[in-house]
């Protein structure tokens, strides 16, 4: 799918993306699909995201290509006085300015927000940091898995048995790139009543912490601390990965009508009145049980033929797929969420439809440019 034409939400609002790694540069590409001029300036060595690879394109690794879509792209070098200027004129015309530098480099250069603010008044500053400029980790650089950590998002995720495991790919990093496009649009949305723009921050720390529910949520009403559950839910049963006699399934029974009709289809129909498992707490208190019996069951199902039987009857349930089966699977295609570009880029589409001002993909990674359109 590829879409030349500006349709989007955001078209005349020009975004200057001087951020690097995954968060800053993560909320740049959502602005940009959705219809923002942005404008990504970089070292003249490029982001450091250029050389995490393998695979490469042309020098310029896939994780680049993954979060610099819909950009242009220039280098300024702003530790030299001219680099700065030119930076200056850009943020004249700027509505948005990204940037992830360490708390207290753009001051030094007589470039950060205090100053800037006040020669451009309307400019909705985005701050992406680690955890704040103050406070006992103030200014201190924020790595995702080193969050994960701090933050006790790996404390929670793992095997029951196991330790604790970073989450698989770089969740905190995503989250905060979307709560950074969350601060921008409250922000420009401020600005159409008061005429003014503000400083937006979005922290690792604060959306690693944002993620614990519901682990935080039960921990503030009962004090127990939290514990690795597997694939299993902390909260509701059947809720887990199950066995099967092929290919495991996902089971996520939310309810007893579903429950019943889970047990019903797997002809099991007396299981959702026994009074173990015939209600939500109990299901999760007597759980470890109730996997036995149902796996027990299922062994003589096939895993993909029983997710169809499932899904007819009301109960939500899922195969287990490799990424690649996911990113090809007819769904993936029908939902518009791979996008395709002249010069062979491949990625994954915008996730938000909106019905009037679509998203669109006008500029593949790398694209030059050195001035707003």
């Amino acid at each position: 799918m590829t879409s030349t034409v500006n349709t989007g939400a955001l078209a005349g609002i020009r975004v200057l993306d001087i951020s690097r790694i995954l968060g800053g540069p993560y909320c740049g590409q959502i602005l940009g699909d959705h219809g923002a001029d942005v404008l990504k300036v970089e070292p003249p060595q490029g982001d450091d995201t250029r050389t995490w690879g393998p695979p490469f394109k042309d020098g310029v690794a896939s994780y680049y290509h993954g979060l610099n879509r819909n950009k242009r792209t220039m280098a300024l070098d702003l530790g030299r006085a001219d680099g700065r200027e030119a930076l200056l004129a850009l943020v004249a015309e700027a509505d948005v300015l990204i940037e992830n530098f360490k708390t207290g480099t753009m001051e030094r250069w007589g470039i950060g927000y205090d100053e800037l603010s006040k020669r451009f008044p309307r400019l909705v500053w985005c701050r992406v940091s680690g955890f704040g400029a103050d406070g006992p980790l103030g200014a201190l650089p924020g790595y995702d898995a080193a969050v994960q950590a701090m933050t006790g998002i790996m404390s929670i995720n793992g095997e029951s048995d196991g330790g604790p495991l970073r989450v698989g790919l770089p969740v905190v990093d995503m989250v905060t790139g979307l709560n950074a496009v969350i601060g921008v649009l409250l922000a420009l949305q401020e600005r159409n009543r008061s005429g003014r723009g503000q400083f937006v921050e979005a922290a690792l720390y604060d959306s690693g912490l944002s993620l614990l529910h519901p682990h935080a949520a039960n921990w503030f009403l009962d004090g127990r601390a939290p514990r690795r559950t597997g694939n299993a839910h902390p909260n509701i049963y059947p809720y887990d990965a199950l066995k099967t006699g092929t290919d495991p399934i996902f089971l996520a029974v939310g309810n007893d009508r579903q429950f019943a009709s889970f047990c019903r289809t797997i002809g099991l129909p007396e299981l959702s009145d026994d009074p173990l498992y015939r209600d939500a707490g109990s299901r999760s208190v007597n759980r470890d049980g109730l996997k036995q019996r149902l796996e027990a069951q299922l062994a003589a199902f096939d895993g993909r033929k029983l997710v169809d039987q499932l899904m007819a009857a009301g109960v939500p349930a899922a195969p287990v797929l490799e990424v690649d089966a996911a990113l090809e699977h007819p769904h993936t295609r029908h939902r518009e969420m791979v996008v395709e570009m002249e010069g062979g880029y491949r990625g994954i589409g915008s996730p938000v439809k909106l019905s009037r001002t679509p998203a669109s993909y006008r500029h593949a990674p790398l694209s030059p440019g050195d001035k707003f359109e």
